[in-house]
């Protein structure tokens, strides 16, 4: 009876994740995020979010077992049956020079994971993770639109506002050869809705109406992730992970919807109803070609006790094209660097000394470049974090252990040069960890 309320619990919180990722917006605030596919979010949870994000080489750490979707090899190194459940929130500051500064926050259900063992080497995972997220609004101003009066007369407001988010629903499998081989693949299905709105209003110019031209895409299809680990054991205890895995460039369905509209204000400054549809076009069928992502990293590892990683990423987002037109986005590059530190994983009267604390840092060149054809610049845009995060276990019982894995990330992303937009943010992840012995006959004597 046990066994099935425990089934019955797992898919009753897959189907709230779901249903939430589904439903929910993006849960960013960056106009950064208006090129592509939206600013695309690391495939790690919140205890691989506090070391830099660092993932491709680890697999189990602390004496507990991780989910670890980034490199799907990982799951041959799973013992026991793993839940982990989780939660994401943020804030972010923008800054222009000239303008006053806009603060946003934000807070969602970010992912649910599963894995369970298969045999003693190999084991299955399955979850919803979140892909990309799409958000901004922000507005510039022209004056003295059809006149050449010295004085600031119809000007003309340009409101640019997006809104959405990819989520990526997986299923995985590893496996082990030998004692030092790890192998694994997960087949995924990407999926969402991306919305952007470019409006024009002439709010001092009587008799004219705003109009508003919205781009919407639907999006669905497959991806494959593919990845493996080599250990070199120095020690019983002591051991070196090289770890490598990739995403495939699969296409992706999309249906693009296009629709422009005029519409006005009411006395007391509400927008009205459209009043008007100019233009509405609807085409089925597009295909998004995805990049290529390929993730490299080593990992020193003493077990129960700290590890320490380094990783490389680079993302081929120059071949991005949405219904067969290129994006005209560069490759990015990413580095991530962390590590965590376990004092005394047994003590049994120092709480603190069984915490695991986790310190890492972030660098991404990222795929937005900037051109400035009035001052012949160009601008890359990238960011910096720094993280920190602990990983606070729980009593167990006989089968059964836990722990809470919280992770903050400060950053900033983006410059004040060339009238572009800093972002100085914070986004914190939680999430709950289960360990658990499911699916196992006992015998008696």
């Amino acid at each position: 009876m046990i066994k099935y309320t425990k089934l019955f619990v797992t898919f009753l919180l897959a189907i709230i994740v779901f249903q939430a990722r589904a439903q929910s917006t993006a849960t960013t605030s960056s106009p950064y995020s208006q090129y592509g596919l939206g600013l695309v979010t690391p495939q790690v949870l919140p205890q691989s979010n506090g070391m830099g994000d660092i993932s491709v080489a680890t697999n189990n750490y602390s004496g507990y077992y991780n989910i670890n979707p980034l490199n799907p090899a990982t799951y041959g190194k799973i013992g026991l049956t793993v839940i982990d459940v989780g939660i994401d929130g943020s804030t972010t500051t923008l800054n222009q020079l000239g303008q006053p500064s806009q603060s946003n926050g934000n807070f969602r259900l970010s992912h649910v994971a599963f894995a369970f063992p298969i045999s003693k080497h190999s084991a299955f995972s399955f979850g919803l993770l979140p892909y990309s997220e799409l958000g901004y609004n922000y507005e510039t101003t022209k004056k003295n639109f059809g006149t050449t009066s010295p004085a600031d007369t119809n000007a003309v407001n340009y409101i640019y506002s997006g809104q959405g988010g990819l989520s990526k629903a997986y299923l995985g499998y590893g496996f082990g050869i030998g004692k030092h081989l790890l192998l694994g693949a997960n087949v995924s299905y990407i999926f969402g809705n991306l919305q952007q709105f470019s409006s024009t209003e002439i709010p001092d110019l009587v008799g004219t109406l705003d109009s508003r031209v919205e781009n919407s895409y639907s999006i669905g299809g497959v991806n494959y992730d593919y990845g493996a680990q080599y250990t070199v054991d120095f020690t019983a205890t002591q051991h070196l992970i090289f770890g490598y895995s990739a995403s495939a460039g699969t296409q992706l369905n999309s249906t693009y919807t296009n629709v422009v509209s005029q519409y006005d204000y009411d006395s007391s400054g509400n927008q009205n109803v459209p009043l008007d549809t100019l233009a509405y076009t609807k085409t089925p069928n597009q295909k998004i070609q995805l990049p290529r992502i390929s993730h490299y990293g080593l990992t020193f590892m003493n077990d129960n006790k700290f590890l320490i990683g380094a990783e490389y990423s680079t993302t081929n987002w120059s071949a991005l094209t949405i219904g067969g037109v290129n994006q005209e986005l560069q490759n990015d590059k990413t580095y991530n660097l962390g590590g965590q530190f376990t004092p005394n994983l047994n003590a049994l009267s120092n709480y603190w000394a069984t915490i695991d604390y986790r310190l890492g840092f972030i660098y991404d060149q990222s795929y937005i470049d900037i051109n400035d054809p009035a001052n012949n610049t160009t601008t890359n845009i990238k960011s910096y974090a720094l993280t920190f995060g602990l990983g606070l276990p729980l009593r167990p019982n006989v089968t059964s252990f836990y722990k809470i894995n919280f992770s903050a990330e400060v950053g900033r992303r983006g410059t004040l040069d060339n009238g572009l937009v800093r972002e100085n943010y914070v986004n914190l992840h939680l999430s709950f960890t289960l360990n658990d012995r499911w699916f196992i006959k006992y015998k008696l004597d």
